[in-house]
C-alpha cells in the first residue's frame, strides 16, 4: 500500500493523527521510532536545519524537495510536507506538487500568503486574494499524479482580514478541492471549537508551544472536528535546548566526560541507526548469501 492511500485510511480513522515535525531524516526517523502514525516535514524547522535562519521564504522549493526525498526514504510512515505556498503562481504549483510527489510526500499542504511568506506564528504577514488562491489549489487538484495525495489548504488570513474572512477562504478552498483544511493562527478557545463547524471539512491543528493558539489535548481536538494534529517545533526546541546544555557544559568544564549524561552511547547510536542491519546485508553479497 502506498503511503499516500495509508494517510486517507488515517484520516477516515476513529482517531486524530498526531504528526510531530521533522527538520532532517533523523529527526523524521525518531518519529517514527517514537511510534506515531505520521511525519510533518515543517518548512520552519527546515528552514533552520538547512540554512540556519528563519522561516521567512529563504528556503527554495529545491532544498524542501531535498529534505522531503531524504525524509521519505528513511521512513515507511506517510510524510506530510510544508510546501510554503506553492513557490510562486499556480504554474509553480503544478511544478511543487509534482517534486513532492517524486519525492515520496503523502501530503502537500499550500499556504495563501504572499512572497514571501513568513511563519504562521510570526507578525506582518500578508495573504494573496482568495480567488489567486483558489486558482492555486485547483492547480494542485490538477497537478497531483496519485489521487490518494492529500492537498491541504492552509489560510493564514486571521492574522490580516479576521476569522471570519479565514473561514470563508477555507470553505472556498474545500470547494475548489482541498482534502483537508488548516486555518491558521487562531487565537481563541472559541474560535478553535467552531472552525470545523464553520467550514464543514476535516481540519488540522497546528499546536506550537507559546504560539497563537490555544494547546488542547489530542482527543479533545478530535471531538472538535481536527483529524490531523501537527506538533511542528516540539523536536526542534527539544534538541535545540539538549544541545546548546550540553555545549554550555563543555565550554565550562573542558571535560568530554561531563557532558554523556546527556547523550545516547556509542553502541545505543549505532543500533538505532541501523548499522546490524546494513552490516548484514554487506556481509549477504560476499558469498553465500542471497545476494551471492
Amino acid at each position: 500500500m502506498g503511503k499516500a492511500k495509508k494517510l486517507r485510511q488515517l484520516l477516515d480513522g476513529g482517531k486524530i493523527i498526531l504528526a510531530p515535525g521533522a527538520y532532517d531524516a533523523w529527526s523524521a526517523r525518531l518519529i517514527e521510532k517514537a511510534g506515531f502514525p505520521a511525519v510533518y516535514m515543517t518548512g520552519y524547522g527546515v528552514s533552520a536545519s538547512v540554512l540556519g535562519r528563519p522561516d521567512i521564504g529563504l528556503i527554495s522549493m529545491q532544498e524542501m524537495v531535498l529534505a522531503a526525498k531524504n525524509i521519505c526514504n528513511c521512513t515507511d510512515v506517510p510524510v506530510i510536507a510544508d510546501a510554503d505556498n506553492g513557490y510562486g503562481s499556480s504554474l509553480n504549483v503544478v511544478r511543487t506538487v509534482a517534486e513532492y510527489e517524486q519525492a515520496g510526500v503523502a501530503g502537500i499542504q499550500l499556504e495563501d500568503q504572499v512572497m514571501p511568506k513568513r511563519c504562521g506564528h510570526m507578525e506582518g504577514k500578508q495573504v494573496i486574494a482568495k480567488e489567486e488562491m483558489v486558482a492555486k489549489i485547483r492547480a494542485a487538484v490538477y497537478a497531483r499524479q496519485d489521487p490518494d495525495t492529500v492537498i491541504i489548504a492552509r489560510t493564514d488570513a486571521i492574522a490580516v482580514n479576521g476569522y471570519e474572512d479565514a473561514i470563508d477562504r477555507a470553505i472556498a478552498y474545500k470547494e475548489a478541492g482541498a482534502d483537508v483544511m488548516f486555518v491558521e493562527a487562531m487565537q481563541t478557545a472559541e474560535q478553535v471549537q467552531n472552525a470545523a463547524r464553520l467550514v464543514g471539512a476535516p481540519l488540522l491543528a497546528n499546536m506550537v508551544e507559546h504560539g497563537k493558539t490555544p494547546l488542547d489535548t489530542a482527543d479533545d481536538l478530535y471531538k472538535m472536528g481536527f483529524r490531523i494534529a501537527i506538533y511542528p517545533v516540539a523536536p526542534l526546541y527539544t534538541v535545540t535546548k539538549a544541545v546548546s546544555e550540553m555545549l554550555a557544559v563543555l565550554k565550562r568544564e573542558e571535560d568530554l566526560r561531563k557532558c554523556m549524561g546527556f547523550e545516547v552511547d556509542f553502541p545505543t547510536f549505532n543500533d538505532m541507526v541501523g548499522l546490524a542491519e546494513l552490516r548484514a546485508l554487506e556481509a549477504s553479497f560476499m558469498g553465500g548469501g542471497k545476494g551471492a
